[in-house]
Order: structure tokens, then C-alpha cells, then sequence
């Protein structure tokens, strides 16, 4: 069993995905099935990872903000807090450059601002485009399966196995509600407790993997530009069913650019 649970294949995609169903199926009735997302997450984590503090790594801080973005997303839904969401993209950019300030502190002061400038500029951007998708459950948890999937997949060709498995644990835990709301063929409310952790977790992890693997940045532009393609998706009046499928398209295609790029730049490179 315990040769099972260490799988990675378990830890970063089975585990989240059936964690992420059963917190959406049990914490749909109070509009919270946006506690989907993390609670995949922290699956993974409790398997791959630890929920330690010291020492205090940029793994262990991606974790950490996670779980803390998840409680602060959960607030923001249900106290309609308009002043702190629109400082989330300034928060979220800022709390990028803690997670990556003990690479950022080795490297030329050039190089650590237009390094940390990209990191803020991404995460930003990502907490932007997805807090835009937080009152569209089917949007944002489509937009949330490729972003996952995108980041885990580049993640791990870039060569960081426990980054990809945190990226692949976002992918899996949200298409588990993509699932449950084309099987019930209705939608669930998310909110932020949905849209901020995962734009958090995937945007700092798609940082470090660039930082400290082979990601290249040029992966992250297509990455970035997940939820700004699913939010400006149209959609005819279809069954959930089918719009959840006219939605994955673009999302789907810019994950897979996203991985092939890292592929493509990691194949150059001489070892």
C-alpha cells in the first residue's frame, strides 16, 4: 500500500483528483466548493512533501502561502471585501519575491531586479486574470485544470519533479470540479477561495521552476495567458457539458504550448 501512495502518479494526480471530488460534492451545498482546489493540494503535500517550517525553503513557502491564500480567498468570499481584492495582484507580486528571495539574494543586483520584477509581473498577472473568472465556476475551473496541468507539465520537463507535482495537484484537483459540474450539469460557486490559491500556488511555482530549473520565461507569457483566453471564450447557450468542452480548448492549447516550449528549450541544452 505504501509502494501505491508513493507513486507519483498517485501523489500528484489520483489523490488530489479524488479529494478535489469529495470536498466539491460535500461543500457544494454551502456555495465553498472553491475548498476543492486546496484540499487537492494539500493531498499531494501530505504525500510528496511535509507541512514543516524549518527549514523554511521555497517549497515549503509555496505550501505555506497556498494554504494561506486559501484561508484569505475564503474570507474575501464570504465578507465581500472590494478595497483588499483589488490589492491582491500587489500582494500576490510581492509575496512572489519572498518565496524566491534566497535566489534572487545570490545573484547581481541587475539580475535580482529584472528577475524579481518577472516574478511580480507574472504572479500579478495570474491573480489578476483569475480573480476576473471568480463569479464563473465553469470558466475558472477550467481556466484553474489547464493552468495546473501547464505549470505541473512544464514544471516537470523543466526538471523539478516536487514543483511539477505541486502544478499537476492544481490540475487534478480542479478538473475534478470541472467533472462534477458536467456530471450534475450544473455549476458550482467557487469564488476566490478557488481563484486565488491557485493563481498563488501555479504563479510562485511557475517562478521558481524558471528560477531554479529549466523552465524557460517565454513558457510563463502563454501560461499567463490562460485565464484572459477562457474568460473571453464565447459560449452559445449549451448544457454545461458541452460549454465545459468549448472551454478547455484554449485553455488546453496554451498549457500544451506552454509544455512543449519547456520541452523544446530543455532538449538545447547540453548535459
Amino acid at each position: 500500500m505504501q509502494e501505491l501512495l508513493n507513486h507519483p502518479a498517485v501523489q500528484a494526480g489520483l489523490a488530489p483528483f479524488l479529494a478535489g471530488l469529495v470536498a466539491a460534492g460535500l461543500f457544494q451545498r454551502v456555495k465553498l466548493s472553491g475548498l476543492a482546489l486546496i484540499a487537492g493540494f494539500a493531498a499531494t503535500v501530505y504525500l510528496a512533501s511535509d507541512f514543516g517550517i524549518s527549514p523554511l525553503t521555497s517549497s515549503r513557502k509555496i505550501i505555506w502561502l497556498g494554504l494561506s491564500s486559501a484561508a484569505f480567498g475564503l474570507l474575501l468570499s464570504l465578507v465581500r471585501l472590494s478595497v483588499f481584492a483589488s490589492l491582491l495582484p500587489i500582494l500576490g507580486g510581492a509575496a512572489s519575491i519572498w518565496v524566491a528571495l534566497r535566489i534572487l539574494q545570490n545573484q547581481p543586483p541587475q539580475i535580482a531586479l529584472l528577475w524579481g520584477a518577472g516574478c511580480v509581473a507574472y504572479v500579478a498577472t495570474l491573480i489578476w486574470g483569475m480573480d476576473k473568472l471568480e463569479t464563473d465556476s465553469l470558466r475558472s475551473a477550467n481556466a484553474g485544470t489547464a493552468l495546473g496541468f501547464g505549470t505541473g507539465g512544464a514544471a516537470l520537463v523543466g526538471a523539478s519533479a516536487l514543483l511539477g507535482q505541486f502544478g499537476l495537484a492544481l490540475g487534478s484537483a480542479a478538473a475534478a470540479l470541472v467533472l462534477i459540474q458536467m456530471i450534475v450539469n450544473r455549476t458550482f460557486a467557487t469564488g476566490r477561495l478557488f481563484t486565488l490559491p491557485i493563481a498563488v500556488i501555479a504563479g510562485t511555482t511557475g517562478c521558481m521552476a524558471v528560477l531554479g530549473a529549466r523552465l524557460p520565461w517565454y513558457a510563463l507569457t502563454m501560461l499567463a495567458m490562460i485565464p484572459v483566453a477562457v474568460r473571453l471564450m464565447p459560449l452559445p447557450v449549451k448544457s454545461v457539458r458541452m460549454q465545459s468542452l468549448l472551454l478547455a480548448l484554449p485553455g488546453v492549447l496554451l498549457a500544451a504550448g506552454a509544455v512543449f516550449a519547456t520541452w523544446h528549450s530543455a532538449g538545447d541544452v547540453p548535459y
